[in-house]
């Protein structure tokens, strides 16, 4: 059976990756979005560690609310892409500066 604590350093890992890809690569929305998204399931995946160890499913239950929400943040998130790239003809973040003052 795999421990605790092999899944809480995988799920620190993954955050850590998350984090580094949002700092490293601030270019591209795309790439910034799937970081975002990794560093959710990093976090639903602690959540599901800490509900299995302590026999609850709440933390179970918790997950697919977050999950719910990832994916309609996805979706908006794409649909927002679709229409800056066919404004702009790019979706790379710094051409994308019309509301600066």
């Amino acid at each position: 059976m795999i421990a605790l604590s092999e899944f809480l350093i995988l799920g620190a890992l993954l955050f850590c990756l998350s984090v580094a890809g949002i700092f490293i690569n601030r270019k591209n929305v795309i790439i910034l979005l799937m970081a975002i998204e990794l560093m959710l399931l990093s976090v639903n995946m602690n959540f599901i560690a800490f509900s299995h160890y302590l026999g609850d499913v709440s933390g179970q239950v918790f997950v697919f609310f977050i999950l719910t929400v990832a994916a309609a943040e996805a979706a908006i998130g794409l649909a927002i892409l679709v229409v800056l790239f066919r404004n702009r003809r790019t979706i790379n973040v710094n051409n994308l500066d019309s509301l600066k003052g």
